[in-house]
């Protein structure tokens, strides 16, 4: 998962995600205008393991995540004024350049819920979070066992996507497979336990990449389903 080599950054032309576009609008009498993309909603899925008393999350590489600290710990370029006094260009990552040093791969990982696209017109919300359960997770669910958490938006700046939470809870009986992904699709995932003692610990823990829905989807199961297991989470 970690052997992240020959970097090539090159435009973006077509997609079948990502479709930028630019609005132009009046707001109160003001003219404005704003840049946004089209994606797909998505659904997510907290997952409960009864019989090991731990949340199964995913963690996998996501190269947005790894470009963006690239970016972030990369030498800054000149103040313009100095710039102009030396005659030299703002240094780098353009298309195709990778002669910075990059981070380790690492940088990249992320601890997120099992979630997916809502790309499939003939499945319900919930079909598409069993699949994606079976497909990262390894775990059999039927949909009748799933509870809807919530929806909400993500990236209201960029994208607007919504994505639905629901949650699960799995035993070893339903396990009936490894996990890991789709293959064929590029999924290269991890299955990770925490376990429910450790959860509030790891979901404030700055030094652990993480999605907002692990944050989030953490302190929903402590306020609503930790009395049933009379278990601390350790707020």
């Amino acid at each position: 998962m970690e052997q992240i080599n020959n970097i090539e950054v090159v435009p973006c032309t077509s997609s079948n995600y990502l479709k930028p576009f630019r609005v132009h609008y009046n707001q109160n009498g003001t003219k404005k205008s704003w840049d946004f993309m089209r994606t797909h909603d998505s659904v997510s899925v907290l997952i409960f393991n009864t019989t090991s008393h731990c949340f199964v999350l995913v963690k996998q590489f996501r190269p947005a995540v790894y470009m963006c600290e690239w970016e972030r710990t990369r030498p800054q370029p000149p103040e313009p004024a100095e710039q102009a006094e030396e005659g030299a260009a703002a240094p780098g990552p353009q298309e195709g350049e990778t002669s910075s040093p990059r981070p380790p791969a690492s940088a990249g990982l992320t601890y997120e819920l099992c979630a997916g696209l809502v790309d499939k017109p003939d499945l319900s919300l919930e079909e598409i979070a069993r699949q994606e359960i079976l497909e990262e997770c390894g775990y059999d669910v039927p949909v009748a066992k799933l509870k809807r958490i919530t929806s909400y938006r993500s990236g209201v700046g960029v994208t607007g996507a919504k994505q639905t939470m629901f949650y699960a809870e799995v035993s070893e009986e339903n396990r009936v497979g490894e996990g890991g992904g789709a293959p064929q699709e590029g999924e290269l995932i991890e299955v990770v336990k925490v376990p429910l003692h450790e959860a509030m610990t790891f979901a404030y823990d700055e030094s652990i990449p993480k999605t907002m829905g692990v944050i989030f989807s953490f302190i929903w199961f402590h306020n609503n389903m930790s009395p049933k297991y009379k278990i601390s989470t350790n707020v």
